[in-house]
């Protein structure tokens, strides 16, 4: 019966990175809805998804047995390791629409207008004149304007100096500065909205 709920309706899932923090610590347990009681992905989200092929470094490896029916319990019950390979992040930007960075202040734009991110807790230097998009060299903050397709969606992680994201390929290296640096996620790899951390008891409450 708990398999079949979770499957279907309320799913359990252990955040497997500090890339959330504060809102989502390492080891917290969260509830996702699969159902999309609350309507269609939307920027502010925090969302799961299945890990997508671009953001692999290496082919997964294949698991033994004993790790295999560890896992089944670990995702039946939310204790334990996983046998999936899913991420939690944050929706910024959604289907049509161009996300950019930065501003004067360092801020993302989508489609022009600045976007406030009360929820950032350790993000990348930036700083007016001494280092931003137009300095040598430039804040690792900024990258192109990305367009996004119509079943597409940017997720990043709220420490963002510590998220291997859609823009993690962005952030310096050859291709930073083309929009082909993003990963964006598509809609069917997105499992469901984060709404309630249950543990640690300590932390009751929504993402």
């Amino acid at each position: 019966m708990i398999a079949l709920v979770q499957s279907f309706a309320v799913k359990v899932y252990q955040v497997p990175s500090a890339s959330m923090e504060q809102t989502l610590m390492p080891g917290d347990r969260i509830l996702v809805d699969r159902l999309g009681i609350a309507g269609p992905p939307s920027r502010g989200d925090v969302v799961v998804f299945e890990r997508p092929e671009s953001w692999r470094d290496a082919p997964r490896a294949e698991e033994s047995p004993w790790r295999s029916a560890a896992g089944w319990f670990g995702d039946v019950f939310g204790f334990g390791p996983s046998n999936g390979d899913a991420l939690v992040k944050r929706i910024v930007a959604g289907p049509g629409e161009t996300v950019a960075c930065c501003d004067a202040v360092g801020r993302l734009t989508i489609d022009d207008e600045p976007l406030d991110e009360p929820y950032v807790t350790h993000d990348l230097p930036f700083e007016s004149g001494v280092l931003d998009c137009d300095t040598a060299p430039r804040s690792s903050r900024c990258f192109p304007p990305i367009h996004l397709g119509s079943d597409e969606y940017l997720l990043l992680g709220d420490s963002r100096a510590n998220s291997a994201d859609s823009l993690a390929a962005c952030r310096g290296g050859a291709s930073a500065d083309t929009a082909s640096c993003a990963r964006p996620v598509d809609r069917e790899q997105i499992i469901g909205e984060a709404f309630f951390r249950f543990w640690p008891v300590t932390r009751w409450g929504m993402p």
